[in-house]
């Protein structure tokens, strides 16, 4: 994907798919099993090379672990990967 704001779009959106847990309590956090590979998959294949890969392996465990799906992990890795790294180039 080419488009940096259609980035930022989809990871908001997934960044809101993982927090719907929150909306039903205990019933949620199945859904997290069934999302966490999912997303997993979703923001490596988003974010390409080691960013993809790093990213993919802290959002599995980030969504896997129960209560800590607060955390924007994919908005965090557009920000990482558009606002940080450019401007430290």
């Amino acid at each position: 994907m080419k488009n940096k704001y259609v980035l930022l779009f989809l990871s908001l959106l997934f960044d809101a798919i993982g927090m719907l847990s929150f909306t039903v309590p205990v019933l949620g956090e199945s859904f997290d099993i069934i999302w966490a590979p999912i997303a997993a998959f979703l923001i490596f294949k988003m974010y390409k090379g080691t960013e993809g890969k790093i990213a993919g392996a802290v959002t599995f465990i980030e969504e896997a672990m129960p209560g800590l799906d607060i955390i924007p992990t994919f908005t965090l890795t557009w920000i990482y990967k558009f606002l940080l790294k450019k401007s430290k180039k």
